[in-house]
């Protein structure tokens, strides 16, 4: 043991958390098989040597000794489960804490996976993934995104029990989803490295805490994964961006164009690490039988031209061009074409990429990105267009939420010949908006903003088009509902009229609604629905007691278990009665609880949360089943219908 320093053991517990919790939570995992349970488990550990270290010393392998409690811990949960027999085959199966399992970095994989798992959204992807294998605490989390923590807290609590109702397993891909699985860690590790890279919001444009960690995950990843190309291909593409941080931003934190850096800053040792990285990604990829590079190759080797130039005007932009045309092909999305048009531009003049980027302004997934006003900004100069290029930098500094880069496209803007005389469509709109009461304005305003972050504030009304109008609300609800199009088409014709531009709304056509009726809840679909093995036990517990009871819902989810006469099939009271098919399920739900809500929640309530002790199982830890998310999973399974459609269907 180490003797403890009182002040400097808790950032000493902490360095240790980071670089030990994924391979405590992974080992965990293959154990009880429910990552939630074992993150709890890791953090139960992790309080452990807060409170024991200070008087006995730092473990001369604290990453051992928390693994060893940990494991303890996970051990006696199983046994309080009534699962005996499990916990020492695991038990059996553990080695002792001094010693390495033989699969531990296989065991850190398999929760790479599982946290990047596709079923997943993106936000809570990059949180659990930053949870788990870097070891960061919520609060960490929420400062590196600029959200609250309580926003995180919920992304990754949500995450894990999304896995645990789909039953994602502990395992790696076998082989026919291993490459759309291992697509989606790499897009998670990229993401983050992008978020530092290129902040989304905030006051300052790098963040290079999450280049750190992205890049710290991209060589675990290699090193656990070395056989594949796109791994490696990764790790170059983010060690060849690295290298540009110290000369991406000015003085005073502005961007500056990659054209315009001074390439004597970039750092020769990430520059070095990363054509190591792509060497060995074409190397792999000679090996394979298609030897077809794949898109983070193609990206790393974007990035090799950039840093084989030693000037700007060096650049191979016809290669960079031809690259982005094999890359397009490969990955067919809206940026990488945005980015395909500028290295167009740069080969072949300004006037050719400018028509790929009018081919992407009707594209909805780019209606709030930021660069494409701002590529179309810069082309438009290039061509002499001024005034057109001054409203789309002004339209890029609106969209943007990086105050770095607000500041710099301002400036750009700021630059150029200043627009014709005359009332913007902000200005316009604006007004229109102040003369109306405050329903009217809440009801106008979502449609004005709309068209005013489409086709930029500073845009002169003179200037707006039909055309223009129809092309904004095209993209933002051109799929949308009937009734949601013509609500908004009715706000561009109050606007337009009151203006004196009623042409402007010429080209939005009215259109004609079709409801869809939710299918009815019939006996036979209630039996269907609830003889689903595929739907969690206690759904089709809870609709089949609605079904067959007739009772109110918020009565069947307040019963607790003491309340049951199974005998009898009924309440003590007989205010709810079921028949056969509920009394079977009831069975397997309660599988020999005693006590507590007979609905529960999916997981344990977070600190924050803490239900009332009726409303929480002693035996479990977990709340009762709440009336909104069991409304939300019955929509879910049954096309739109609500609970009460149970009763009324019998």
């Amino acid at each position: 043991m180490t003797p403890a320093r009182g002040g400097g053991l808790p950032a000493q517990v902490d360095a240790v958390w980071k670089l030990e919790s994924a391979r405590i939570v992974a080992a965990l995992t293959r154990m009880v098989h429910d990552v939630g349970l074992a993150e709890e488990l890791a953090q139960d550990a992790l309080v452990a040597a807060l409170e024991q270290w200070p008087a006995e010393g730092v473990p001369d392998n604290p990453g051992a000794w928390l693994t060893s409690v940990a494991k303890r811990r996970a051990v006696d949960h199983l046994r309080r489960a009534d699962r005996a027999e499990r916990a020492r085959t695991a038990l059996a199966a553990t080695p002792e804490a001094d010693d390495v399992p033989a699969d531990e970095d296989a065991d850190v994989l398999r929760l790479m996976f599982l946290s990047c798992h596709p079923v997943l959204p993106t936000a809570a992807r990059l949180a659990l993934t930053l949870r788990l294998l870097g070891g960061l605490s919520v609060d960490e989390i929420a400062r590196a995104f600029l959200v609250d923590a309580a926003t995180v807290g919920r992304r990754i609590a949500d995450a894990k029990r999304t896995l645990a109702q789909e039953g994602a397993a502990f395992a790696m891909p076998d082989r026919e989803e291993l490459a759309a699985r291992l697509s989606s860690v790499l897009e998670v590790v990229y993401l983050l490295f992008n978020e530092g890279y290129a902040a989304t919001a905030g006051h300052d444009l790098l963040r290079p805490d999450l280049c750190g960690q992205a890049l710290r995950l991209g060589h675990r990843l290699a090193a656990l994964a070395p056989s594949e190309p796109e791994v490696h291909g990764l790790l170059a593409l983010m060690e060849l961006q690295a290298s540009r941080a110290a000369a991406r931003t000015g003085p005073a934190g502005e961007p500056v164009p990659l054209h315009e850096q001074d390439r004597g800053r970039w750092d020769p040792v990430h520059v070095r690490r990363g054509f190591t990285a792509m060497l060995r990604a074409r190397d792999l990829g000679a090996r394979d039988l298609g030897g077809a590079p794949g898109p983070y190759v193609l990206q790393a080797a974007i990035a090799v031209c950039h840093a084989q130039a030693r000037r700007a005007e060096d650049t191979d932009w016809a290669a960079i061009a031809a690259l982005y045309d094999r890359l397009a092909a490969q990955l067919p999305t809206p940026v990488v074409a945005l980015n395909r048009a500028v290295a167009v531009a740069r080969a072949r003049g300004p006037a050719e990429g400018l028509a790929l980027v009018e081919a992407l302004r009707d594209d909805p997934r780019l209606r709030d990105y930021h660069l494409l006003p701002g590529v179309r900004a810069d082309l438009l100069a290039r061509l002499g267009r001024e005034a057109e290029a001054r409203r789309e930098y002004a339209r890029a500094a609106a969209l943007t939420r990086n105050d770095a880069e607000r500041a710099f496209l301002d400036a750009r803007a700021a630059d150029l010949v200043a627009a014709p005389a005359g009332p913007t469509l902000e200005e316009v709109a604006a007004r229109f908006l102040d003369g109306l009461a405050a329903p009217a304005r809440r009801a106008y305003g979502q449609t004005l903003r709309r068209l005013v972050r489409g086709l930029g504030g500073t845009t002169p009304l003179a200037a707006t088009t039909a055309a223009d109008v129809a092309r904004v609300l095209t993209t933002s609800w051109g799929t949308a509902a009937p009734a949601t199009w013509n609500r908004h088409r009715a706000a561009v014709r109050s606007f337009a009229a009151w203006c004196g531009r009623p042409e402007l709304a010429s080209d939005l056509v009215r259109r004609s609604s079709s409801s869809v009726p939710t299918p009815p809840v019939t006996p036979d679909r209630v039996a269907a629905l609830c003889d689903d093995p595929a739907v969690p036990v206690r759904e089709r517990a809870l609709w089949s007691l609605l079904h067959e009871s007739g009772a109110p819902v918020r009565a069947v989810l307040a019963l607790d278990v003491g309340d049951l006469d199974r005998d009898d099939r009924s309440t003590h009271d007989r205010a709810v009665t079921w028949r056969s098919r509920t009394a079977r399920l009831l069975e397997e739900l309660l599988a020999g609880r005693a006590r507590g809500p007979v609905f529960l929640a999916d997981r344990r309530p977070g600190p924050a949360r803490t239900p009332e002790p009726a409303d929480r199982c002693p035996d479990t830890g977990r709340a009762r089943l709440s009336y909104e998310r069991a409304e939300y999973l019955f929509k879910h399974s049954s096309g739109g219908a609500t609970l009460r459609r149970l009763r009324a269907g019998r």
